[in-house]
């Protein structure tokens, strides 16, 4: 029963290395961010090391039960070990693992803790049951104050835009983010309602919205393309439908876009949005 039991191991441990190493059709989507090549590569790096580890673990288990099994009316032996060996390969996986974990906090820094370029297109995000709404500054580049006793679905304000407030007449609330070509963009994220998650696959970003604080991220496109935001938390009954775009377009586009009213940024949004369907 013994090398039984061990052969399937070694099955279980070949069909796992196959399904990472030659299934490339459930792998990530092109990378179309400039941070994304580094979070590749730490993926990458800590695949390597939990792939080996896992290997050599199932490996080792599999000769044991061989080697080992019972047999016959023999029984189990107990046996402490060797405490320097147990040591040992605790401080070599510990070493391992914190290598990883400081390489991996070199690009969550730079997202995170460093502010975004001068330049950079600065948009706000509202989350809410069940849609993401991005607001947008307009031609005078001043966001207009906002609010919660201004929040009303009905009217389309999910942002709580203050109607009073002149610097908020030509801001906009869509469910498309638009951003350019090589110009970082910073978002500054809030929730109405419970915590969701903004998911850019194809820009390798993923941070969640929670209510009553404002989070900022940035990122830089480096392709243009329409690309799927889900939610990535489970945000109630509606979550599986809670999605949005990033529609990413050529600097000269966007640049034309700045420059637009409301209602030309709109149809101009429709017509590229329709360009990659």
């Amino acid at each position: 029963m013994g090398k039984i039991i061990a052969v399937i191991l070694f099955v279980l441990v070949v069909a796992s290395i196959w399904m990472f190493a030659g299934q490339h059709t459930l792998w990530f989507p092109a990378n179309i961010s400039e941070h994304g090549g580094k979070i590749d590569a730490q993926f990458m790096r800590t695949l390597w090391v939990v792939g080996i580890a896992f290997t050599a673990a199932q490996l080792a288990l599999g000769y044991a039960v061989w080697r080992f099994g019972r047999k016959g009316n023999d029984r189990a032996v107990y046996t402490h070990g060797s405490n320097k060996l147990e040591a040992t390969w605790t401080m070599i996986t510990a070493g391992i693992f914190i290598a990883v974990a400081i390489l991996g906090q070199q690009v969550w820094a730079q997202l995170h803790l460093h502010d975004a370029a001068p330049d950079a297109i600065r948009v706000n995000l509202m989350a809410q049951q069940f849609q993401f709404t991005f607001h947008y500054s307009g031609l005078d580049g001043t966001f207009g104050k906002t609010a919660p006793e201004f929040f009303d679905d009905g009217s389309q304000n999910y942002v709580g835009l203050d109607p009073n407030d002149p610097a908020g007449k030509d801001d906009l609330q869509l469910t498309t983010l638009i951003a350019s070509v090589g110009r970082p963009m910073e978002l500054t994220m809030r929730s109405k309602d419970v915590i969701h998650s903004f998911f850019v696959p194809a820009c390798r970003i993923k941070q969640d919205t929670v209510p009553g604080m404002a989070i900022k991220i940035h990122f830089t496109p480096t392709e243009p393309g329409k690309y799927e935001i889900p939610c990535a938390e489970l945000c109630g009954n509606g979550h599986y439908k809670m999605k949005s775009f990033l529609l990413v377009v050529a600097k000269e586009d966007y640049a034309a876009m700045e420059q637009m009213t409301k209602q030309q940024f709109r149809a101009r949004m429709d017509e590229l949005l329709k360009q990659y369907q």
